[in-house]
């Protein structure tokens, strides 16, 4: 008979959480691609607002500000430490990225005013990552990303949102939203932790359709001297 494993709370674990379950068993989602779909400016607030105003909801729009304000990925994001954050700058210090590159982005002023409830919220728990569980014996340790996850789809559909709400998709919209606002395209990688433009580009990929359309509908007629295509008289 195999022993019951039980997990830091007490509870029974389920045979997915044990090593090896998934061994030899390709991912639901091989092979299958997302489109640069990101949501709009109102749809993010909708979600923030539907977080409500409960420590996990602080935590939530705390979360959701880092991916969409500083286009963190979500295992960046989840990894930062209290001591990352650097508000007088206006600074967020990445110590693990992907390649487990280190780099330091900007987050704008308005982010940093909504990050700071949670932050002194999370005072209240004992030292550990910013973004920490919040209730039971494992308060105070790492939000494991699956579910940040569910929480954040969970909140997208109440909020109505009728499109994919990844944290991956707030990084695309932060990017887009960077590329509006006419900033260097180099700045953007770097912001990023793109080793590559190409990457970078990608990422504006998901730019509305209307805007391209629109752009090249308003472009200037040719002008051509009055004479082209006359003949001349002998």
């Amino acid at each position: 008979m195999h022993p019951i494993l039980l997990d830091a709370a007490g509870h029974r674990r389920q045979p997915v959480t044990l090593p090896g379950y998934h061994a030899g068993r390709p991912p639901r989602n091989k092979g299958r691609r997302y489109p640069a779909d990101p949501p709009t400016i109102e749809e993010i607030i909708a979600v923030m607002r539907t977080a409500g105003g409960g420590p996990d909801g602080m935590r939530l729009r705390a979360l959701i500000v880092v991916l969409w304000r500083a286009g963190l990925r979500i295992g960046e994001a989840l990894a930062l430490a209290e001591t990352d954050l650097d508000a007088r700058r206006g600074a967020v210090l990445v110590r693990h990225g992907k390649g487990d590159k280190r780099r330091e982005v900007g987050m704008d002023s308005w982010a940093w005013e909504q990050l700071e409830p949670w932050q002194q919220l999370r005072v209240r728990f004992p030292v550990g990552p910013l973004f920490c569980v919040i209730h039971g014996p494992t308060a105070g340790r790492n939000w494991e990303p699956a579910s940040a996850r569910r929480q954040l789809g969970r909140t997208a559909a109440a909020a109505g949102v009728r499109r994919r709400f990844a944290p991956h998709q707030l990084r695309h919209a932060h990017a887009i939203e960077m590329a509006h606002e006419r900033i260097p395209l180099p700045i953007i990688q770097r912001q990023l932790g793109h080793a590559h433009l190409g990457v970078t580009s990608i990422y504006l990929q998901g730019i509305d359709n209307a805007e391209i359309i629109d752009a090249v509908h308003a472009r200037r007629s040719p002008v051509i001297p009055a004479t082209v295509g006359l003949r001349t008289t002998p």
